[in-house]
């Protein structure tokens, strides 16, 4: 029953580490594209082809994306850890119910008596 409960915990602080991640790659990214809104203001040059195009604006931007290409992937991973989640809960639910089905049920002493305890 620990080892259950163990792994449902474990599998629930993988979805909250998950769910951390994402926020502070979406936080990463709208602070990244509000830096690029305002090097482009600065600089008066918007169009990434145009020759006079900040460098740091275009670093910033391809930083910006693989952010955004890594918060995709996680979202996957956090759908699959979402379900081994909810998996590992549902079979502690069962085994908690096997376990109270187990000991609510009659008990008898090697000589075929039942206990007096639990009478």
């Amino acid at each position: 029953m620990k080892l259950k409960r163990f792994e449902a915990d474990e599998k629930g602080r993988k979805v909250a580490d998950l769910e951390q991640m994402i926020r502070e790659f979406e936080t990463m990214a709208s602070d990244l594209e509000r830096q690029i809104q305002a090097e482009e203001e600065r600089t008066g040059v918007k169009d990434q082809s145009h020759f006079a195009y900040s460098t740091f604006a275009k670093s910033a931007a391809q930083r910006r994306n693989n952010l955004v290409a890594s918060t995709a992937e996680l979202l996957q991973r956090l759908e699959a850890a979402r379900r081994e989640h909810e998996e590992a809960l549902a079979q502690l639910a069962r085994f908690a119910a096997a376990d109270v089905r187990h000991d609510s049920s009659p008990r008898r002493r090697p000589d075929g008596m039942r206990s007096a305890a639990l009478r």
